[in-house]
């Protein structure tokens, strides 16, 4: 992908403005973290969203997110968003200052076994209970997040979700409210062990919505690649 770096900063300033207009009528007074979606960039193309002011981005691939961290980590936050494999765990590990995609007791232990200090991560929940998707059914996440809680270096700030891929954003709306509703349930469960905070809730087709329903991160990739 060559990037034109006038045109990102433009994409970049109208997916801003509809962030800030998506809070606005929600009420809200503070505004979500907006995270840059990577897998369709190489190495040296992220030099464009250092350039557009972009700081926090996400990467789906544990190849991928090492060798982009290698060469940009001193520029920008990583977090890792994709399917993380057990055997990839202590190669992402040093890499994400969040991973967003913890559906596994197995991954949880696999994590605590391999990392040096506490790790941030996120609950993935697969609140529209597609059988395509990854991520425990929310009426899971209870016993789930009592069984993790014994790994005392993973440390849970929140959920994650993908909503289904829908024409009318309006469509998604129940998933990211689903989800807002089960972590403010959660977070009162769990007050002292995890302070559930985080809700990482919505994509380039549907992220109005999310911001609208509390998401605390976005993740958007072809809203702002498309016309650059």
């Amino acid at each position: 992908m060559n990037l034109d770096c006038e045109k990102l900063c433009g994409s970049l300033e109208e997916v801003e403005r509809r962030i800030a207009d998506a809070c606005r009528r929600s009420g809200r007074v503070d505004s979500p973290r907006l995270l840059v979606a990577t897998k369709y960039l190489d190495v040296e193309e992220m030099g464009a969203l250092s350039g557009a002011g972009i700081r926090l981005v996400g990467e789906n691939r544990a190849d991928e997110l090492e060798a982009k961290w290698r060469r940009w980590n001193e520029v920008f936050e990583f977090h890792f968003i994709g399917h993380l494999q057990r055997r990839k765990a202590r190669q992402v590990l040093p890499c994400a200052a969040m991973i967003h995609s913890v559906e596994s007791t197995s991954l949880v232990e696999e994590l605590d076994k391999r990392t040096e200090s506490e790790i941030r991560v996120l609950l993935e929940v697969n609140v529209s209970r597609e059988k395509t998707k990854y991520g425990i059914l929310p009426e899971a996440a209870e016993a789930f997040l009592e069984q993790a809680s014994a790994y005392r270096k993973v440390v849970f700030v929140g959920l994650m979700t993908m909503a289904p891929l829908v024409e009318d954003p309006e469509s998604a709306r129940p998933i990211f409210r689903g989800l807002r509703e089960l972590r403010d349930r959660l977070a009162t469960v769990f007050i002292g062990r995890y302070e559930l905070s985080e809700l990482s809730m919505g994509m380039s087709n549907d992220y109005e919505v999310a911001v609208e329903e509390g998401a605390t991160i976005v993740r958007l990739g072809s809203a702002l690649f498309s016309q650059a």
